[in-house]
């Protein structure tokens, strides 16, 4: 419209203008008339014609990428009747003699590209013509043809085949490089091939208009509209500015999560899903555009942005849009690349309602409109964004909404359909295309979709889903514009399902029994087997259940009872060992002591648990008696308290009753059965790890050899069960056969790798290895990921696996609400072996035990980490909620930044610098200045790729 008004009545009309006032009122009272703008005619030609600049950027991927046909724009249409192949050689070269853009070869003078426009009889297209035996044949024909590679410098832009299939059905297969066209283009061009095989049928030649401009006149007009960079006062900078504005800080790549890792060079293949938009969806999509004043395209702009924040992406979504370019009628009929691309950036920041994101887009997408003249591939030189292979810059998401003249051709004599494209070259992560269809009454009838996926990076699956989840956001909000869309759900009723029923169906029906209970049961099994081994010393189940025994009625002397904490503050030892199961025995709880700690966390922590007794050494015990103690002990009440780091705050400590911990043991007797062979145990008790290694091998009748990680530990005996964290597999590695675990190796609290995980198995190939996740407040471990030897895994942060015995797993966003398979939440963690909550803290505990709307009438613990399910019903843990910064589309814990700050209170700015060796292979460095402004020494930079 507004380049109609332009052409009509000479004078200019502001995009927002229209919008505020779409009335012919509201638009005469905006005209203005006297506008600087050139008019587009024909030019004098230059003897060195420049590429226009989206030209240029094709050419130099062309360079960049090699013979490729990345950039390809092929159509294939099928031809019923009797083919007039003299007459389509020779309309063909019609087409191309009308459409310079299409004789136009690229050559370079002085290393720089130029324009040529062919004529003669190089500018005469070939038509390949061939016959092909079978469907079969057809088809690997077309597909061959359409990925032909083009010589740019030297060929015409254009190529044409014509495969039969018997004498009455061809396919005709066009395919333009993109430097000569664009979407819009093959209107014309149908139109035009048809005009001149018709009137070449009839033995006559095409008659049509002369078209006013050539591609050629377009670019010189581009140039003087424009005008140069450095000219402040040009329309070239002063759009510029407004977008080196706009696009401040814009995230280099969307963070959403893949189904495999981003490569290092995009291979550019893709992939397809086609799907629908119901009529009635479509009325009121249209109806809610009308009512907010604002397009469709904006509508399904914001639902995207919308659905991608609450997949992952962020709340700073630059979506890409392509925009016809031809901002003059003297362009409607003319074949050439004018497209160009705007970066919509998407605000979805603040939990706005959906009528509220609306109106953000209608102001960004007014103001994007109004700067559009900027080719985007100048654009980028100009900005200078980070550049990747792997990626496309400023944007890797696509959403574009054709309103294109539909593209048919009509031959006469011959039925033709188009053929589905069997080439696919995506060169974004994804492109959700979208098409009105209206009735014969001009009513909605729905919209064509199509969402084209990079298969680097996404299945099918993935995107089916995406389609899905986005078709039940937008019935949403047009149901009810104020409804919030980061609060929404879109899961389906079967995703919601498995999620939350059958990815945690893990009831197993257990008894509710006591640690010391199973230990007791053991000791009735195995009364002569060795059960404690400590430096030369070993004891047997039976000497340290009575040893044990003894000084439980000594502790039910001093008035140790059910919800009473004992501190053991002694030395690692087989009566640290004792003490533990008489502490049990007594119905008392115990707090481990870890003795390496500072006295002053050792004080506190005795100051907030209060406990009735602390044991430094064990007294005289030669006079109580050796049989079991009888207790009112429940399985409600506490069976130990630890206390946490303290890494967040003061240490807290957690309290683990009875109950938990006994169905903790019940589970690891069953599924860990080398535990009933040797296991070192090597930590402080302090730590909750050290339950598994202690008390594992002790209810299964195996053996717990005490002592330090190194060569010393293999004294008493090749240890067949362990459990430490992946700190210490570098210690594995270089430490003989015999101190190193031969069954299972549990590893827990922190992040395993795939990497790390090779190199144990280049030394130890026979291990069992259990990846474990759990928080102290959920008894130890609630997930595992088990690898049995000779497994294959990937490089990276290894999966957590599935929930144990009992245990519910939950990804949930900031409402409380599940996420999709892929999309990262927050860990929360219910069933048996959730701890009671923490010692002396009611609030805490409230905060952080809360009750579970997906349960019925628990609670759940909020882990605080970041977690998320995979297609296959896996877990994976991938960082902490509030600890984490993103700069440039890499996570990276906050701990890196705040050790570097910390040394510099002054300080105002931080650099963070990226680097990448390996692909995966990231090193950060954090990089203060004093001020705002100032700039790391270039020396520090080299090599980092982003800061």
């Amino acid at each position: 419209l507004i380049s109609r008004v332009r052409a009509v009545l000479g004078a200019e009309l502001g995009i927002r203008n229209l919008f505020q006032a779409p009335t012919v009122a509201g638009v005469a009272g905006n005209l203005h008339t006297g506008g600087t703008r050139p008019v587009l005619g024909a030019r004098p030609r230059p003897a060195v014609l420049p590429l226009s600049a989206a030209q240029r950027r094709l050419w130099f991927l062309a360079q960049m990428e090699g013979p490729s046909a990345t950039y390809n724009a092929p159509l294939s249409l099928r031809l019923r009747g009797a083919v007039d192949i003299p007459a389509l050689r020779v309309a063909l070269s019609d087409v191309v003699d009308r459409h310079e853009a299409l004789r136009t070869v690229f050559p370079e003078q002085d290393g720089e590209p130029f324009q040529q426009v062919v004529s003669g009889e190089r500018a005469v297209p070939e038509l390949h013509v061939r016959n092909c035996a079978d469907e079969d044949a057809l088809a690997a024909a077309v597909r061959q043809a359409e990925h032909c590679v083009f010589d740019l410098s030297a060929e015409l832009p254009i190529r044409a085949f014509l495969f039969g299939v018997g004498a009455q059905e061809h396919v005709l297969v066009l395919v333009v490089h993109h430097i000569a066209t664009d979407g819009w283009s093959l209107a014309p061009l149908m139109r035009d091939l048809a005009t001149a095989y018709e009137a070449r049928c009839g033995g006559g030649e095409p008659r049509w208009s002369a078209l006013p401009v050539q591609y050629a006149d377009y670019t010189l007009w581009q140039q003087e509209l424009l005008g140069a960079a450095e000219d402040s006062d040009s329309r070239l900078a002063e759009q510029v500015n407004y977008w080196a504005g706009a696009l401040a800080g814009v995230p280099d790549q969307l963070e959403l999560r893949f189904d495999r890792p981003r490569p290092v060079e995009a291979s550019h293949r893709g992939g397809r899903v086609e799907w629908t938009v119901e009529p009635e969806l479509h009325a009121k999509l249209k109806e809610l555009a009308a009512a907010r004043h604002v397009t469709l395209f904006m509508v399904l702009q914001a639902g995207l942005a919308a659905l991608l924040s609450k997949l992952g992406a962020g709340t700073d979504v630059p979506i890409g849009t392509s925009i016809a370019g031809r901002t003059d009628v003297a362009l409607d009929d003319l074949v050439g690349f004018f497209v160009n691309t705007l970066v919509l950036r998407t605000d979805t920041s603040g939990d706005p309602t959906f009528a509220e994101l609306l109106d953000r887009v209608r102001e960004i997408d007014l103001a994007a409109f109004a700067h559009q003249d900027v080719p985007f591939e100048q654009l980028v030189e100009i900005l200078n964004p980070a550049r990747s292979t792997a990626h496309h810059p400023l944007f890797q998401i696509m959403l574009v909404v054709q309103n294109n003249d539909e593209a048919t051709l009509e031959l006469p004599g011959l039925e033709v359909t188009a053929e589905p494209l069997t080439y696919s070259a995506e060169k974004f992560d994804l492109t959700a295309a979208f098409a009105e269809t209206h009735d014969a009454s001009g009513a909605p009838a729905g919209l064509t979709a199509v969402f084209s996926y990079a298969t680097d990076l996404f299945d099918q699956a993935t995107i089916e889903a995406m389609a899905a989840r986005l078709v039940r956001l937008l019935d949403a909000v047009t149901a009810d514009p104020n409804q919030v869309p980061g609060h929404l759900d879109v899961l389906s009723d079967e995703e919601r399902h498995r999620i939350l029923v059958e990815w945690n169906d893990t009831a197993v029906e257990i008894p509710q029994v006591c640690a010391h209970e199973l230990f007791e049961a053991q000791v009735r099994r195995t009364p002569t087997a060795t059960a404690v081994v400590f430096e030369d010393t070993e004891i047997s189940y039976e000497e340290l259940n009575a040893r044990a025994n003894r000084l439980a009625h000594h502790l039910i002397d001093r008035g140790v009872g059910a919800e009473d904490f004992v501190a053991l503050a002694l030395p690692r030892s087989i009566d640290l060992v004792v003490a533990v199961l008489a502490v049990l025995k007594a119905g008392g709880a115990y707090l481990p002591i870890d003795l390496d700690h500072p006295q002053d966390r050792i004080n506190d922590v005795i100051d907030d648990a209060r406990p009735v007794l602390t044991l430094h050494e064990l007294p005289d015990l030669t006079t109580y008696p050796v049989t079991d103690p009888e207790t009112s002990t429940t399985p409600a009440n506490p069976a130990y308290v630890i206390y946490t780091s303290g890494s967040t705050g003061r240490p807290k400590g957690v309290v683990i009753e009875h109950a938990a911990l006994g169905a903790y043991l019940l589970r690891a007797r069953e599924v860990y059965p080398d535990a009933a062979g040797t296991a070192l145990v090597n930590s402080s008790i302090a730590f909750d790890l050290t339950v598994t290694a202690l008390y594992t091998p002790l209810v299964s009748g195996g053996r717990v050899i005490l002592a330090e990680l190194d060569e010393r530990a293999g004294a008493a005996g090749r240890p067949s069960f362990m459990k430490v964290t992946p700190s210490h597999l570098g210690i594995l590695e270089n430490l003989p056969d015999e101190v190193s675990p031969s069954g299972t190796l549990i590893l827990g609290g922190e992040t395993l790798t795939g990497q790390a995980l090779r190199r144990i198995r280049a030394t130890h190939p026979g291990l069992t290895v259990v990846n474990a996740y759990g928080a102290t407040e959920a008894t130890v471990n609630s997930t595992e990921f088990r690898i049995a030897p000779g497994q294959f895994v990937d490089p990276g942060a290894l999966p957590i696996g599935r929930p144990f015995w009992n245990t519910r797993v939950y990804v949930l966003d900031q409402s409380l609400r599940p996420v999709p398979p892929g999309v990262v939440g927050e860990l929360y963690l219910a069933g048996s072996g959730l701890a009671r909550g923490y010692l002396n803290r009611a609030g805490l505990t409230a905060q952080r035990f809360v009750a579970n709307p997906w349960g019925d009438g628990e609670r759940m613990y909020r882990t605080g980490d970041l977690g998320l399910w995979n297609t296959e019903g896996r877990l994976a843990c991938v960082g902490r909620v509030d600890n984490q910064v993103k700069v440039r589309g890499f996570r990276i814990e906050l701990g890196e930044v705040e050790a570097a700050v910390a040394a510099h209170p002054e300080v105002r700015r931080v650099v963070v610098l990226v680097r990448e060796d390996r692909p995966g292979d990231r090193r950060l460095v954090a990089y203060v200045t004093p001020q705002k402004g100032c700039a790391p020494d270039p020396a520090e930079l080299r090599g980092f790729t982003a800061r």
